[in-house]
């Protein structure tokens, strides 16, 4: 008997037409039929809808499309596919992998090894570059993204190596609703702000569950910088307001703020 959680793996998609690989997804999808993909085609202005709607008909059982009307950034595509999920599918876990592959889909199955401590609600990839891991990252974006981490781990008080790794995969709980119920207020590290959200929930009605215990981070056994990636180098800078108003959330915002009670 097949014990393995059932598992929806959401991919936000954005003009990935010419980096799609499809053959990718079927040959990874076969001997797993416990899991499914939804792909969420985020209102791309390409070919990628009909390439997506062609993967999708190759094997209906495990592959999903939801058309957005319009772009809305990763961050809404990647919401909307979890409120999918969540009406749609009967699963244990779901979690959201980058279009382009650079992490391999065989890191789904060591994350869903992970929720066997049952203590565990989220499971994160980190690009660590280790003796043993094939990480592929350009330099200067390497830097300048620890940079980045580092500021990201102070403005959460939490030990988190990498935030911004596309390979994450959460049980599904009603803790979990509630995070992805209303629209991000950040855009490129909305990964970020997922996290801020269970500490502001643990913080306004303490469970024991506090983010340090319910997380764990996986050193992804492959990471290859891909062509063609929408992060930019001024996203980092940019993205530096958006950690103050995290903070601000995280620390002070007090348990009646409008943003707070929708988490409660």
């Amino acid at each position: 008997m097949d014990m393995k959680p059932k598992t929806l793996i959401v991919v936000p998609c954005f003009n990935e037409a010419s980096r799609l690989d499809g053959q990718a997804f079927l040959d990874f999808l076969g001997p797993y039929p416990h899991i499914h993909v939804l792909f969420v085609n985020d209102g791309s202005t390409d070919t990628t809808r009909q390439v997506l709607e062609n993967f999708v008909k190759a094997r209906p059982e495990q592959m999903s499309l939801l058309n957005l009307p319009k772009n809305s950034g990763k961050a809404e595509a990647v919401r909307q596919g979890f409120l999918k999920g969540f009406l749609s599918f009967p699963v244990d876990l779901i979690g959201y992998f980058d279009a382009d592959l650079a992490t391999p889909l065989s890191t789904i199955i060591e994350l869903e090894g992970l929720f066997s401590n049952p203590s565990f609600e989220i499971a994160m990839g980190s690009r660590v570059k280790l003796l043993g891991r094939n990480i592929e990252r350009d330099s200067r974006r390497h830097y300048i993204g620890r940079i980045f981490a580092t500021l990201a781990s102070m403005t959460l008080g939490l030990a988190v190596y990498d935030t911004q790794c596309g390979a994450k995969l959460f049980k599904v709980t009603e803790r979990l609703k509630k995070v992805f119920s209303f629209s991000f207020t950040v855009t490129w590290i909305f990964d970020v702000e997922i996290l801020a959200r269970f500490m502001i929930m643990e913080r306004c009605h303490p469970t024991g569950r506090a983010v340090s215990k319910i997380c764990v981070e996986y050193p992804v056994r492959e990471w290859i910088d891909k062509k063609g990636s929408k992060v930019k180098f001024w996203h980092y800078l940019t993205s530096t307001k958006d950690l103050l108003k995290i903070l601000f959330r995280v620390k002070f915002s007090p348990q009646n703020h409008p943003y707070c009670q929708k988490l409660l």
